[in-house]
């Protein structure tokens, strides 16, 4: 039987209040609407209504600032709260002030009366206060698109909890900035985030990279190293790229997860732990079961909160967001203020993205790098984007074979100094030039050496792991590398 209740409902708009008073009168509900924050706050003090939803924004007060008085004086009270400011700090700030559940605008009607009744039938429990003084920019997650929305919400309620979260997206799609998100405003943020990228590491490393070794475990071991697992103590372990876990090293995490506990590489006593699983992959592992590839035990140890996230295609209209987002860091970083005109967000939100958030991410910087005009036209963002789409030569070099480096780069300057009609072009010259050859040369490197890392790092003369940050940060498609040889 659908549970009935006292409805009070506060929003200062008369559309919203109107329908929400016929949608839930007809669903068999006692409503009372008004307009502002301090009458619903009497109703509420004097011990009326079973259930409250509000806006967040109202005339005389932010909901959020009334939300913990409400908490105090009822807290068996639940409190849906709808907001047209629909970004990641508002689901947190949602939850962390107590309400029951958070519901971007426009909402769905049918989604609001199931939340009503499922709110009006749960006895209710206090909430954990959580941290009230964060900004919205310490964690970018950018979208109002209502596959984010959903993001959001399924974070809000994650964040508070322990349970194994496995979270699956196209490369580029920001899962580590949503692990990040899981652990900075858990109940673990004051304990150490670690990450480990199973993609990155020879496979006869991990088990000693997570789980650390003795003195002799094995050749070139000559001291005792801790693993990550141990590093991550009281904290959160992000596994990225879970799928590419060798069998060896599946097996272990399974008794971790199964006992609470492990051993080092060349060790024999159990070590207790205490740490919040975060698994991450961009391949289907229910085919990788089926292939023998993953253990299906594992799978269900780690998916307990399976979350997706879109790949940008999906949700384009976070586009011009985004943009704004991205262009923003870049003023932070001491380039020009700039924006993109109406015609080039239309191809932009068009556009497939192959390479998600972070392929935007990295235009957006080439943008703010070599143009010095203000407004990017929907000429440049045409040819930005159809360079984007041009196949890899099959050697893998984006410039002529039968120039050199140095000719490739002064054909490079040439062009780019006639942009200016003779006047010089802003102070940064030195970025600028990186940005425009640095994705290109590691991209060129990767292919020469069918896409391994660390020949590839050796011909650059960098560091393993600098090469790996740069491929990360530059969006660098290390499998399209490889299938170009």
């Amino acid at each position: 039987m659908t549970p009935r209740g006292n409805i009070l409902v506060a929003d200062d708009d008369a559309a919203i209040r109107t329908v929400l008073n016929q949608a839930l009168s007809r669903s068999g509900h006692e409503v009372r609407v008004t307009s502002n924050a301090a009458t619903l706050w009497r109703w509420v003090a004097a011990g009326e209504g079973d259930l409250v939803i509000t806006d967040v924004v109202m005339p005389d007060e932010n909901a959020f600032d009334m939300l913990p008085r409400i908490k105090k004086a009822r807290p068996e009270l639940p409190v849906i709260v709808m907001s047209a400011q629909n970004t990641f700090m508002t689901a947190i700030r949602a939850s962390e002030t107590g309400a029951y559940e958070y519901l971007p605008k426009p909402f769905d009607l049918t989604e609001l009366l199931n939340i009503v009744n499922r709110a009006l039938a749960e006895p209710q429990r206090p909430k954990l206060d959580a941290r009230h003084d964060e900004q919205p920019e310490a964690m970018p997650l950018i979208g109002r698109s209502a596959a984010m929305q959903d993001i959001y919400r399924m974070l809000a309620r994650m964040m508070q909890t322990d349970l194994t979260v496995m979270i699956s997206g196209e490369s580029g799609t920001g899962k580590e900035l949503v692990a990040r998100a899981l652990h900075e405003y858990g109940r673990r943020r004051n304990g150490p985030f670690v990450a480990i990228n199973m993609a990155a590491i020879p496979r006869d490393l991990i088990e000693s990279d997570l789980f650390g070794h003795e003195k002799g475990a094995f050749t070139g071991a000559q001291n005792r190293s801790s693993g990550r697992f141990e590093q991550a103590e009281g904290g959160t372990l992000f596994l990225d790229e879970i799928g590419d876990m060798p069998m060896e090293a599946q097996t272990r995490l399974l008794r971790v997860l199964q006992q609470g506990e492990y051993t080092t590489v060349g060790g024999r006593t159990p070590i207790k732990t205490d740490v919040r699983i975060v698994a991450a992959t961009n391949k289907d592992l229910r085919a990788g079961i089926a292939q023998g590839l993953f253990r299906e035990d594992l799978f269900y140890r780690l998916n307990v909160v399976p979350m997706r996230l879109p790949p940008l295609r999906e949700r384009s209209e976070d586009v011009p967001d985004l943009v704004r987002h991205f262009f923003k860091q870049a003023e932070s970083e001491g380039l020009q203020a700039k924006r993109i005109s109406s015609g080039g967000l239309e191809l932009m939100k068009r556009y497939p993205w192959p390479g998600n958030v972070r392929e935007l991410e990295n235009l957006i910087r080439r943008l703010a790098a070599l143009y010095p005009q203000e407004e990017i036209s929907t000429e440049i963002i045409e040819s930005e984007l159809r360079t984007s789409q041009e196949p890899v030569p099959e050697n893998g070099v984006l410039v002529p074979d039968n120039l050199s480096i140095g000719q490739a780069t002064e054909m490079f300057l040439q062009r780019y100094f006639s942009s200016f009609a003779g006047e010089l072009p802003p102070p940064g010259l030195y970025d600028r030039v990186l940005a425009e050859v640095e994705f290109p040369l590691i991209l060129a490197s990767m292919t020469a050496t069918r896409g391994n890392q660390i020949k590839a790092a050796e011909l650059l003369g960098l560091n393993r792991n600098t090469l790996r940050k740069k491929i990360r940060e530059l969006g660098v498609n290390v499998y399209r590398a490889s299938k170009q040889c």
